[in-house]
């Protein structure tokens, strides 16, 4: 090789490392922060079985429906004058929320019966939400009727993902993993997730309203091929039965098996559980109610100095931090009495929501929707701890996919209630108080007792 030639070599040498280098720069951004994602979700043996891709995939679910709920907020909320908006959103509940009442008991039993295509079904709930999308990109701008089914049709394919999300979880535990610190790390990722799709989402929301929606299209075919990435093991269903969610234990023992086991309604799971369960629907009613009454409250009365779109993204933003601290104090405290915490939380939610109650102000209306939060996810987080604790585990995806079901039936109930009450602050705050106490009241002795005794013994399916 002549020395013109070496010299050529080592500048084509040069040129190309120069490439190579430019290349590595502009991939850092993406790269980096998705090794860094990676890294964090495949901790502690999250990554070899499999829950780390469950996280993930649960953080675009989220950041999907957010981008949905963007759009929708704008339309039926914020685009009309206060009283025509009070009549939409009350339209948007009764053809959305009035028809999931009735599919979302069918919703939990339909999909235990499909235990070997739990991939296909997260994934067609993604999909399902994707093309809806895109039916709401019209419907958005327009403010044509087909907006209210695509809405419901986006609202039960949501919470059949939640619900084979539930299910799932158990068989991606990983050694020596708590299901309530599993749990809390899956639900941390999609508030962070949720977070960081918020701004995205409003900044597309500027442009116009279907340009969130093009975003939830694109995250929703992800989260389709996703889904199809989580282990095998998901849709299988070796050594499960079905769970009874009743306080009487003698129905898995007792004269009653044989006919128990052949009703296809609830299945027993044990006292802790049904009263940890009714705790928690007191809370998700709470949510339901809190979301409702507060997006009007806060249009007519916002906060001194803010508009009304601030003050209740500064309402959200002390939800959603209380929910992201409830779930860290949950995976810190798993090794606590479950029934204690929930009595607890429960019990001080109780107090915050008599106080605003009393001494209305929007101070203690951003206290209580943080309260709210942190009680909601730590009391979650607990009662997925029961389950793990007192329910075999032949039973215990059915009863997580059972629970699921009904805690999202009490938020339909409490969001009911919120636009049906007057917009009357301090009226509202005794209603909050009123639907707390009510959980509270009724389960507190049933958890103490529980919590004296230990937790109920392990009860056996034959």
């Amino acid at each position: 090789m002549t020395g013109a030639e070496r010299s050529g070599a080592r500048g084509s040498g040069r040129v190309t490392g120069a490439v190579r280098s430019v290349g590595r720069a502009l991939h850092l951004p993406v790269t980096g922060p998705a090794r860094g994602i990676r890294k964090a979700t495949h901790a502690h043996g999250a990554g070899e079985s499999g829950l780390g891709k469950l996280i993930e995939l649960h953080g675009v679910n989220g950041a999907g429906d957010v981008m949905i709920t963007i759009s929708l907020a704008s339309t039926v909320f914020f685009s009309v004058p206060t009283d025509e908006a009070r009549g939409r959103v009350a339209l948007y509940l009764a053809i959305t929320l009035a028809p999931f009442a009735l599919l979302a008991p069918v919703v939990g039993p339909l999909l235990d019966r499909l235990p070997h295509g739990r991939r296909a079904a997260m994934a067609g709930a993604m999909l399902a939400r994707a093309f809806l999308a895109l039916i709401l990109v019209g419907a958005v701008e327009t403010g044509g009727i087909e907006l209210y089914p695509a809405a419901l049709g986006v609202l039960v394919a949501s919470k059949a993902y939640g619900v084979v999300r539930s299910a799932v979880v158990p068989r991606l535990l990983p050694p020596k993993f708590s299901l309530v610190k599993a749990n809390s790390r899956v639900t941390l990722c999609g508030l962070l997730a949720t977070g960081v799709a918020a701004p995205i989402g409003a900044g597309l929301q500027a442009l116009g309203p279907r340009w969130p929606l093009y975003g939830a299209f694109l995250i929703f075919v992800a989260g389709t091929f996703l889904s199809f990435t989580l282990p095998a093991k998901v849709d299988s269903a070796k050594g499960e039965d079905r769970a009874l969610l009743a306080a009487d234990p003698e129905h898995l023992h007792g004269p009653h098996r044989s006919s128990t086991l052949k009703r296809p309604g609830l299945r027993t799971v044990g006292p802790a559980v049904t009263h940890a369960l009714a705790a928690n629907a007191a809370l998700r009613g709470l949510s339901g109610f809190l979301i409702f009454f507060l997006a009007f409250l806060l249009r007519i009365h916002p906060l001194q100095g803010q508009s009304a779109a601030v003050s209740l993204g500064m309402v959200a933003v002390a939800a959603g931090a209380g929910n992201a601290l409830g779930t860290a104090v949950g995976a810190w405290a798993r090794q606590r009495s479950p029934e204690l915490i929930i009595v607890t939380v429960v019990g001080v939610e109780l107090g915050v929501a008599i106080t605003a109650a009393l001494f209305f102000g929007w101070f203690f209306v951003a206290f209580l929707a943080a309260v709210a939060g942190f009680s909601q996810a730590l009391s979650k987080l607990s009662l997925d701890a029961l389950i793990q604790r007192d329910v075999p585990e032949l039973v215990r995806t059915s009863a997580f996919a059972r629970s699921e079901t009904l805690l999202q039936m009490s938020w339909v109930v409490g969001g009911a209630i919120g636009i049906a009450l007057p917009l009357n602050g301090t009226l509202g705050m005794a209603v909050a108080a009123a639907i707390v106490a009510a959980g509270w009241l009724t389960t507190v002795r049933g958890l103490l007792s529980s919590a004296r005794h230990g937790g109920a013994p392990r009860a056996r399916v034959a």
